[in-house]
């Protein structure tokens, strides 16, 4: 497999945090760059780490997950969605936005944003792939990306306003269901 192939693939999954990370710029126009930074950090450590984990286990782990990992995903984005939407509706002049770079949130959103990444890391196992070359190259794609999703978000954020935090939470929300309807259809 070759360079732009690989890179096409870590484009593809890096699209999830660049959503999440729009989404999150647009609720959030306060969000510091050091914030940002530790976020797409995330995005692109776990990234990298998915695929790692997947070409490591084989079919093992994935058979495990892959009956539901779908519903956590779905379950996870649409939480945080719904909570974005709530809140775009029901902010109060004191209340503080949610703070994605920090805690468990920080860590689901991390998760469920690169579930994908373990199938394509199963994938590699039974490719001519040199996993070692591969894993720096999507966990720094998903890393700009995630970046670019913040920088982009901000702007759009102070343009359109509230407008912007409801399609946020849609965004998240349609994340969700186009990850479990993917699963479900396949």
């Amino acid at each position: 497999m070759g360079f732009l192939a690989v890179f096409l693939i870590a484009l593809g999954l890096s699209a999830d945090c660049f959503a999440v990370a729009l989404s999150a710029s647009i609720t959030n126009r306060n969000i510091t760059k050091l914030q940002a930074l530790r976020v797409s950090g995330f995005f692109g450590f776990f990234q990298a780490l998915m695929p790692l984990l997947g070409w490591l286990a084989g079919t093992t782990i994935v058979d495990l997950i892959a009956d539901y990992d779908h519903w956590v995903a779905f379950g996870l984005l649409g939480f945080v969605g719904g909570k974005m939407l709530w809140e775009a509706f029901h902010h109060e002049a004191n209340e503080k936005p949610v703070d994605i770079s920090r805690g468990w949130l920080l860590l689901t959103l991390s998760i469920a944003t690169s579930l994908d990444a373990l199938a394509v890391g199963l994938a590699f196992a039974f490719e001519d792939v040199n996993i070692w070359l591969v894993i720096p190259l999507i966990g720094a794609v998903s890393f700009i990306v995630a970046g670019i999703g913040f920088f982009i978000g901000r702007k759009v954020g102070d343009v359109f306003g509230k407008r912007a935090e409801i399609l946020g939470g849609l965004i998240l929300i349609g994340i969700g269901l186009r990850i479990l309807i993917t699963h479900l259809m396949g």
